[in-house]
């Protein structure tokens, strides 16, 4: 049926940002490449899917009459990203024939593809629901996801475990991601309504839309999930995605429980050293090595074709003197997520892995395989 609607182009253009996103560059089925509109009752609400993630957002338009159509969404979001500021957009027509855009003196006929050829993932059932605060979301998406794998052929791997748990006694919700080099675990307190909820893996590109999403979201969030689907919905938005099929490994017996040495160091100083001392180390390795003895961390790093670099700093350590190293781009993805002045290492051996965390925050915390240097 056709539409006829006019909507300001700078609304327009934020959600079909938001929208455009989510649609693949290359797509075999030509459906998919497009965006659904639907005008109502003063909204038009736009969709885009990749058959995995699923977006629907809302904004206000002059409607004039309902409808629905879908056309290509990167060429739509060219269009409106190239109209004038503060010009108002006029959609008419869809259907069966072409949609007609209208802005100023600009006019656009754009091919039309019929909206029953339009996949439908929102809606369905989702039996767990809670509400997270959007700054606790980022929080455990932004201190997580760095460590998230890249390997396609560990798949389970390639998204963000987000669970219910427990630590000292107290219910926590606690997002995990891990590549085998390193593990992120952070938490939250865990919300209402969240405590049956099943262990799920949320993929990394639900990860990476959602928080492009949420930035600037005050809101709270409102989280409604299966065994195989994840549903966030705020502001005008709707975010639906199909959950990793597959197992996440028993992360916590990666975590070392006997660590005995004991070390604190300024965060900013370590941070700087550690980037300073690997501008000597082969790209292909990255490695620096820490030598500890009481009181002194010494940092260093060497490479046949650049030579060495050492770096001294204090520390507050009174164990027995040990070296190990460490990839340094590892090392700083680490210590930049700690927000408070001080990390805390606990170490065992140069063969173990190395527990860091936040001396200020004990809902964060990282493990870090060692290399050999």
């Amino acid at each position: 049926m056709a539409m006829k609607l006019t909507v300001e182009q700078a609304t327009f253009l934020k959600a079909l940002a938001h929208v455009h996103s989510v649609v693949e560059r290359r797509n075999t089925i030509p459906i998919l490449a497009n965006v659904r509109m639907e005008a109502g009752d003063g909204t038009l609400s736009l969709n885009a899917t990749d058959m995995d993630l699923d977006i629907v957002e809302a904004v206000d338009a002059e409607v004039a009459a309902t409808g629905a159509t879908t056309v290509t969404a990167h060429i739509l979001y060219d269009i409106v990203r190239k109209l004038p500021e503060g010009s108002q957009v006029e959609l008419a027509g869809g259907g069966e024939d072409q949609l007609k855009l209208t802005s100023g003196r600009s006019r656009f006929s754009l091919a039309c593809l019929p909206t029953e050829e339009f996949p439908v993932m929102s809606g369905g059932d989702l039996p767990h629901g809670f509400t997270l605060q959007a700054g606790d979301l980022r929080a455990l998406i932004d201190r997580t996801r760095f460590a998230i794998s890249t390997e396609e052929t560990r798949y389970y791997l390639n998204g963000i475990f987000l669970h219910a748990a427990s630590r000292d006694g107290v219910d926590v919700l606690r997002a995990v991601a891990t590549d085998g080099h390193r593990l992120a675990s952070v938490e939250v307190p865990l919300p209402a309504g969240a405590a049956g909820i099943p262990g799920i893996i949320v993929p990394r590109k639900m990860v990476t839309e959602l928080r492009k999403l949420i930035d600037e979201s005050t809101d709270a969030i409102a989280i409604a999930l299966s065994e195989t689907k994840i549903r966030f919905t705020f502001d005008n938005t709707e975010l639906t995605s199909k959950l990793i099929d597959g197992t996440f490994p028993d992360y916590e017996r990666v975590i070392p429980t006997g660590n005995d040495k004991q070390m604190e160091v300024d965060r900013k100083l370590f941070a700087a050293a550690v980037d300073r001392v690997s501008a000597i180390s082969s790209e292909k390795s990255r490695a620096v090595k820490l030598s500890l003895s009481s009181g002194t961390l010494v940092l260093s790093a060497s490479s046949p074709d650049s030579g060495s670099a050492t770096e001294e700093l204090e520390v507050a350590y009174q164990g027995e003197s040990m070296e190990i190293g460490f990839n340094s781009r590892y090392l700083l993805d680490i210590t930049h997520q700690i927000q408070s002045g001080d990390a805390h290492l606990s170490l065992a051996d140069a063969a173990s892995p190395t527990i860091l965390r936040d001396a200020g925050d004990a809902s964060a915390l990282y493990v870090l395989m060692p290399m050999r240097v």
